[in-house]
């Protein structure tokens, strides 16, 4: 039996529960072949902390990465109703660009790429997915756990999903790219980036916003986060659980100290066993239990955990979003059960 490895720390401070954590699955991190490294943080709000991805967070990834890797690295997000650069802005990430040398991007003005899902009827539906998201060769996810108002928690996958969806109306001015003249010139080199960086991409369009559409009702909005995983999913997930958020998440709910960090190269897994942290069952969050369908993670029991906490004895019960009682009916008919979802 193969073993799905994932690392779980506690202690005192942010930036070491990352690095800890990140070094106990380093030797799983295969970075060799990528000729960019896409870093996705959680900008849901660009203005309260407590909803985003702490920037020690981020600086401890790049720590471990830079220590590995120097090819370009991109910094993407697409916030979901607000400027983007305003989130890299007031979350303090702008220093990374020179401290590691790294491209800020927001992903609602790139390039896109199209994509099927379905709406609340279950007729097919097109969205827009970020180019750099989906082309990228080593996808990184970072964010805090919380509970969410319509798929009950958000964590590695569903960051990766949402930001990955573009909103062009809520791309701010000039500027939607930073990063030094030769980075930028080397990504265009290597065609990873097509554009100046300056409003929109070539082809980006405005068709509203795409993570919006995604919004169809329970059963649909579980079901396209499925669909669309596989697409986006993150080669490396961590969860920085030094703060999290519970009740009304995912921007308007209360903190939960809680001192952990989690990390691992199977984002269901390391999804799965945070959602069991947090107090959930997994297999009642409709999008953990079709990707587990679909066959992205096959054995939740084939898991070594790996660090200095244990988890029975971190585990805690997050207070649920208000509406999570309706969010558990994303049950789908029969005739979407067996055809969309087959392995």
């Amino acid at each position: 039996m193969t073993m799905t490895r994932i690392a779980l720390v506690q202690g005192e401070e942010r930036y070491e529960n990352v690095a800890q954590a990140l070094r106990l699955v380093a030797d799983q991190v295969d970075l060799g072949a990528a000729r960019y490294l896409l870093i996705k943080p959680n900008f849901v709000s660009t203005r309260r902390q407590l909803a985003a991805t702490h920037v020690e967070a981020v600086r401890a990834l790049l720590d471990f990465l830079r220590a590995r890797y120097d090819g370009p690295i991109v910094i993407a997000e697409g916030a979901a109703i607000s400027d983007t650069m305003e989130g890299f802005r007031h979350f303090g990430y702008l220093p990374l660009v020179e401290a590691y040398d790294v491209v800020l991007l927001d992903l609602n003005a790139d390039e896109t790429v199209p994509v099927t899902v379905y709406d609340r009827r279950f007729r097919p539906l097109t969205l827009h997915l970020a180019r750099t998201v989906v082309e990228a060769d080593y996808r990184i996810s970072v964010g805090p756990p919380k509970t969410h108002d319509t798929v009950v928690v958000t964590l590695a996958l569903k960051n990766m999903v949402m930001g990955a969806l573009v909103n062009p109306r809520a791309r701010g001015g000039d500027g939607r790219l930073v990063g030094s003249p030769e980075t930028l010139r080397r990504l265009r080199e290597m065609q990873v980036l097509r554009w100046d960086g300056t409003a929109g991409a070539p082809g980006a369009g405005d068709h509203g916003s795409h993570k919006m559409a995604m919004h169809q009702g329970y059963p649909a909005i579980n079901l396209n986060l499925a669909l669309i995983a596989p697409r986006v999913a993150p080669h490396l997930a961590i969860i920085d659980g030094y703060v999290g958020m519970e009740g009304s998440g995912p921007t308007a709910g209360d903190p939960v100290t809680w001192r952990i960090a989690l990390a691992g190269t199977n984002p269901l897994a390391v999804d799965w066993l945070t959602t069991r942290l947090m107090g959930f069952d997994p297999e009642r969050v409709g999008y953990l239990h079709h990707l587990r369908r679909m066959g992205l993670w096959t054995d939740p029991e084939a898991v070594e955990v790996v660090g200095n906490a244990d988890p029975e004895a971190v585990a805690r019960s997050f207070r649920p979003h208000p509406s999570t009682d309706r969010q558990y009916h994303w049950q789908l008919p029969l005739e979407m059960r067996s055809t969309v979802l087959s392995p």
